[in-house]
């Protein structure tokens, strides 16, 4: 969905809504690092209305550009602008991916070209991220990239990034890296996939435990010695992580969460208790929060905009009716006038990333001591 402050001045293909909101993503990651302006305008003239293969093509080809940058800045010693052109490229290679079926084998190879700069960024921080393969269910693995906090002295507070189901871990990088970065945090960026190619979405889509998996990520940071575990956070990356809010429920591990806190569950089915009640009074379904209607051991932090799919007031009742005087559920809405104000914040992801991560830092115990 194109942000409505945004709609009329950077929708690229009024027919194609959801490459023209691709297109926004694009722009506003310049503002972390993950693109440049210049670049992304250039390749708004290069496409050819009505050939979404140019779309890929033309991505594809400036990620290419910017890996072979970051590698030849890398060669003559230069780590910084290398660090800066593998995360440009990582969110091309995406862009690229974006349009095409996942049974597409172009689609993986700009998976796999995405997933490899990524691992050359992590190699060239200082100090190096890894590659890190966590033991699930049913014979699956998580993969994920655990980037340590930097001139950390001892086990360090850390925060867990995921998406929604679909969602590639590889954004987090440019995304969400740096402000754990910035506050001392190590981070573990994490996906759904695994090895997968984005043809197992059907498969992971079925399945019913989809919160297990962060019990899973839980007990693989507890192996690791450079992890301080009672100082272990979440954060849900967009409004579709309702699996996460459910694994907050179950998981007393975690000191403090940011998803949606089960609002859009309890305001899904609080619609249809309505839409049954108005045809059959017998059957109407109960409302039901699966994290705020319960007992919480964490804070959670929700945020939402004002041109979200669920409007602030709908939000601010909800969170009244399910947690009545609680402290432990924060709902902070950005307005229109700060922006930050679209569906998952997409016009203006930097504010309420510093928001969250600020919030993150008080919550735990490290406000003050930013690097």
């Amino acid at each position: 969905m194109i942000p409505a402050c945004l709609s009329d001045d950077w929708t690229l293909w009024p027919e194609r809504e959801e490459l023209s909101a691709e297109f926004t993503r694009l722009l506003t990651a310049a503002q972390e690092g993950g693109a440049t302006i210049a670049e992304c305008l250039l390749i708004a003239r290069r496409l050819r209305r009505g050939d979404e293969l140019s779309w890929h093509r033309e991505w594809k080809k400036l990620a290419r550009v910017n890996r072979q940058r970051a590698e030849a800045a890398f060669a003559e010693g230069h780590r910084a602008s290398a660090q800066r052109n593998w995360l440009r490229a990582i969110n091309y290679y995406s862009a690229a991916a974006m349009p095409l079926d996942p049974a597409d084998d172009r689609r993986w190879v700009a998976v796999l070209a995405m997933q490899e700069c990524a691992r050359s960024y992590l190699a060239a921080r200082d100090p190096a991220g890894e590659v890190v393969t966590l033991p699930w269910a049913d014979g699956h693995s998580l993969q994920g990239y655990f980037v340590p906090a930097p001139s950390a002295k001892g086990p360090t507070p850390t925060v867990i990034c995921i998406g929604e189901p679909g969602h590639r871990k590889e954004e987090f990088l440019f995304k969400l890296a740096p402000h754990a970065r910035e506050r001392g945090l190590s981070l573990l960026a994490i996906d759904l996939f695994g090895e997968q190619r984005d043809d197992y979405l059907d498969e992971l889509l079925r399945r019913r435990d989809l919160e297990s998996s962060i019990a899973s990520v839980m007990d693989y940071l507890g192996t690791r010695s450079d992890v301080d575990f009672d100082r272990v956070a979440i954060v849900a990356d967009g409004w579709g992580s309702s699996f996460v809010a459910r694994a907050v429920l179950q998981e007393p591990r975690l000191a403090a969460a940011v998803c949606d806190g089960g609002l859009w569950d309890l305001h899904e089915r609080a619609f249809l208790a309505s839409r049954f009640a108005m045809s059959d009074v017998s059957i109407v379904p109960v409302p039901h929060s699966p994290l705020m209607a319960s007992s919480l051991d964490c804070p959670v932090l929700i945020t939402i905009g004002d041109e979200g799919w669920l409007k602030p007031e709908r939000a601010r009742q909800i969170v009244r009716q399910s947690r009545p005087g609680s402290q432990g559920v924060m709902l902070k809405v950005f307005s229109s006038e700060e922006t930050g104000a679209a569906q998952a914040h997409a016009d203006n992801p930097t504010l309420a990333n510093e928001y969250i991560f600020d919030w993150l830092e008080s919550r735990l115990g490290l406000a003050g001591r930013s690097i």
